[in-house]
Parts: structure tokens; C-alpha cells; sequence
């Protein structure tokens, strides 16, 4: 149901009539809130005016309340967060409320290197915050947020569909995906559309294939008619459990899931991440939960393909991750030696002397930072083998992109693997019999 509200005085504090405005109507749509806003937010203006909302009498005061009403309590029109949205969108707030975008934030906040950068990249807009901002939050957590001045970081269905048009057709186009899901980690915007599925798709925007073509875009295979609950097999971090039948390939599994401190290196227990890993469902940990995503895409993809070969694709692009995790593994257990040789000094945010995938590229953070512990180069490269190509070889694969999977994937790995031999190498050939200074270790 519609939740309606009316401005009681008009804005800039005046009481003249809303006739003298030119702006009254019919509908009583259109409040006085324009009037002011066409001079500060003109654009806002004009997005919401060629929108549903207008059609629809869904007016300022819906969304933002009735108790700013002049320029001086700017601050108390209320910024909408996604329980507003569920007023009229019930369905669909349902739907992502258990979907992995609404563990954006949560997930962010939750990894280490988040709180070695600088503020203004995680908070603001900028950096990792820009998209990681959705996730629905609690009241604590919006007090947090305002209190620092980020009032506009309280809502996740304007990233798909922004402010203030809110356009079905503008969250339908794959572009609304690129925003965030494109760059270091996670190129899915250039996979995709430098793939057969996008190039067709782009052909045909351009009226270069017929009108009935197929030409499938990122919401037909993430969010199927539209649903807002999306979750993948193997999920971001590219983990899961049970561990596979084949010896190495869980030995080599169980290496990542120490290196994430998933698990502990030391006793294989359970480590500090792994409640994260669980509560923020990043990872499948069971076969039941992998085996419904897994069949879920099957059946996506069978909507063109033979379902025989659809699942050769997908076996295809297990047996793939399952060599870059040989040498990732690989790579993990050659600087790890060198932690247990006492070569690399262990930084003090880490939580075992073994290395940490979630520091990311961070050598201590940001000035002003209470943590000041540095990573060695060498650990930078496996951080980078792992976020960065790891990333690229298994998603480019699955995205059906060649250059992907090989150049910027596969064969950037063999790469890094080379550099961290060589590297761990260098550290033995030249380490002295003192311990090593934090600076002396840098490669």
C-alpha cells in the first residue's frame, strides 16, 4: 500500500498558497519541494518528474518525510532506506533480503583490509564503499554513518536503480551491473561483454541481429525474472565445502581455506573467518547449498543450450579451478615456509604466522592508522596471484571468455608462481643469520 504524505507549510518557510507556486494539481502530486529543488538539485527534479513514482502520486513527502520544509533543517528530510522501498516493493525487498548483495556492507566491514585503508574509501562513496554500500543495515549502523557525514549511504535499490527516476528498464540493462562488476577483482562487465553472450547482446541493441534473437544479458542468468535473492555456486571467494574426493585437490583446497584463516593453519580447526565466511554466506558449505546454485545455472542455461552440454561447460570450468588451485597452493606453501623458517616476520594483523589472503595489496595502511604493520613483497604478489588472476582464470572461464581465462587468468598465475619462487629464493640465498628487519624483507 501506498504510504502518502503532504508538506503542512511550504518550503523556505513561506505560507503562501501552492496556486501562487504554479503548482497545484489535479493529482496533488507535486508538492513545493520542487520549487526550491529546481535551483538546488535541478536533475533530481527532472528524474523523478519523467518517472513511475510521478505517475503514481509517489511524491517527496512518501520518501522523504514532511519535516524539512525550508532550506535551514535541510537535514531532517529522511533519507529512504530499503523499508521504505518495501512499502510499495514487498516482494522484491524480501527477495534481496536474502540475496548476496545485501551482505555488501557487512562483508566489507568484515575483511581486514577494509580497516587498513583510508576512510575515505570505504565510507564515502569512493573505493570499495561505492559499491559495497548495499546491505540492508541496522539503526546503529546508519547513526554511524550520518554521524560521519555520508548521509546518502542508506539505501541499496538506488544502485541499480538510481535516484530519483528508480527505472525497472534501467536495472534490466547490464550496464547497471558494470557500476560495480567490473575492475581488479571481479571483471565481469569486460568478460561478459567481450564474450559471445555480450557481443550478441551488443549487436543487437545496435539492430545488428534480428529482434527475436537470444542474446543473453547478466540478469538473465543472475536474477531470473527479476528475482533479487542471486547467489552463485562457487561464490566471490571461489571456496566451498566438502572437500573434493581428489587428494590434492583438497589438500590444495584446504591450503587457501588456511590462508583466508578459514582455517586455522595449525590445528585445521575452524579459524577466525570462518564465522564470517558462514554468517555472510560467501562460501557454499555444504554440497546440498553448491549443488542448488549449480543446478539453478544449469537450468538458465539450458533455456538455450543443450542441457548436456551446459554441464560439460560447468565441469569443465571446475576442473579448471581446481589446476589454479594447485598453484595457488603451490605458491601459498612457498612463503609460508619462509614464515616458519623466520625469513618473513609476521605482520601484527595477522592472525596466524602463515599468510593472509584478506590484507589484500595493504603495507600498513593508510597515515594515521592505529595498525602499522607491513606485508613483505613477496606476499604482495601471492595477494595479487590470488585477488587479481585467481579471480580472472575461474570467472572468465565460467563467463565463457577465452582471453580471460588464459592471458589475464591462467598464464598470469604460472607468472606470479615464477616470481614467488624466485622470490623465496632471493630471501634464502641473501637473509642473514640475525633476524630480518620489517624493511629488509621487502624483496
Amino acid at each position: 500500500m501506498k504510504k502518502r504524505r503532504w508538506l503542512k507549510s511550504i518550503l523556505i518557510g513561506c505560507s503562501l498558497p501552492l496556486a501562487l507556486f504554479g503548482l497545484a494539481s489535479s493529482s496533488g502530486a507535486q508538492e513545493i519541494c520542487i520549487t526550491c529543488h529546481r535551483n538546488v538539485s535541478p536533475g533530481l527534479v527532472q528524474d523523478w518528474e519523467a518517472s513511475k513514482h510521478s505517475e503514481n502520486d509517489v511524491t517527496c513527502s512518501t520518501c522523504h518525510g514532511d519535516k524539512h520544509d525550508k532550506g535551514e533543517n535541510a537535514k531532517l528530510a529522511q533519507l529512504p532506506d530499503e523499508k521504505v522501498c518495501a512499502e510499495c516493493h514487498e516482494e522484491q525487498f524480501n527477495q534481496f533480503s536474502l540475496g548476496k548483495h545485501n551482505y555488501g556492507w557487512a562483508a566489507m566491514n568484515a575483511i581486514p583490509a577494509t580497516h587498513l585503508a583510508p576512510d575515505e574509501l570505504m565510507e564515502g562513496g569512493g573505493g570499495c564503499g561505492g559499491c559495497h554500500n548495499m546491505g540492508i543495515k541496522t539503526d546503529a549502523q546508519k547513526k554511524e554513518q550520518l554521524d560521519k557525514g555520508y548521509r546518502y549511504q542508506t539505501n541499496s535499490c538506488d544502485e541499480c536503480h538510481t535516484r530519483h527516476s528508480f527505472s525497472k528498464k534501467e536495472a534490466q540493462n547490464p550496464r547497471a551491473c558494470q557500476q560495480c562488476h567490473m575492475g581488479y577483482d571481479h571483471p565481469q562487465w569486460e568478460m561478459w561483454s567481450s564474450s559471445k553472450h555480450g557481443e550478441r547482446y551488443l549487436a543487437k541493441e545496435a539492430g545488428h541481429l534480428p529482434e527475436a534473437a537470444v542474446a543473453p544479458k547478466c540478469q538473465d542468468c543472475h536474477m531470473v525474472d527479476g528475482n533479487h535473492n542471486n547467489h552463485t555456486a562457487w561464490g566471490f571467494l571461489g571456496v566451498r565445502l566438502p572437500l573434493p574426493e581428489d587428494k590434492q585437490w583438497a589438500a590444495d583446497r584446504v591450503t587457501i581455506l588456511k590462508a583466508l584463516a578459514v582455517l586455522n593453519p595449525e590445528t585445521g580447526e575452524p579459524g577466525p573467518v570462518f564465522d564470517a565466511v558462514k554468517a555472510l554466506d560467501l562460501a557454499r558449505l555444504d554440497q546440498e547449498s553448491w549443488q542448488k546454485e549449480r543446478d539453478k545455472m544449469l537450468k538458465v542455461c539450458s533455456g538455450c543450450h543443450a542441457y548436456s552440454y551446459a554441464k560439460e561447460r560447468l565441469d569443465r570450468g571446475d576442473s579448471m579451478l581446481q589446476k589454479l588451485d594447485r598453484m595457488m597452493a603451490d605458491a601459498i606453501e612457498t612463503v609460508a615456509a619462509l614464515y616458519r623458517d623466520g625469513l618473513i616476520t609476521k605482520p601484527a594483523d595477522y592472525p596466524f604466522n602463515y599468510p593472509f589472503l584478506l590484507t589484500f595489496m595493504e603495507t600498513g595502511g593508510a597515515e594515521g592508522k592505529k595498525n602499522s604493520s607491513r606485508i613483505s613483497y613477496i606476499d604482495q604478489v601471492l595477494l595479487q596471484m590470488y585477488m587479481k588472476h585467481r579471480m580472472r582464470g575461474y570467472q572468465g572461464f565460467f563467463h565463457i571468455n577465452p582471453d580471460y581465462a588464459y592471458w589475464y587468468g591462467y598464464s598470469e598465475m604460472v607468472k606470479d608462481l615464477g616470481e614467488i619462487k624466485e622470490l623465496a629464493r632471493t630471501i634464502r640465498a641473501t637473509h642473514k643469520k640475525e633476524p630480518p628487519t620489517q624493511e629488509g624483507i621487502r624483496g
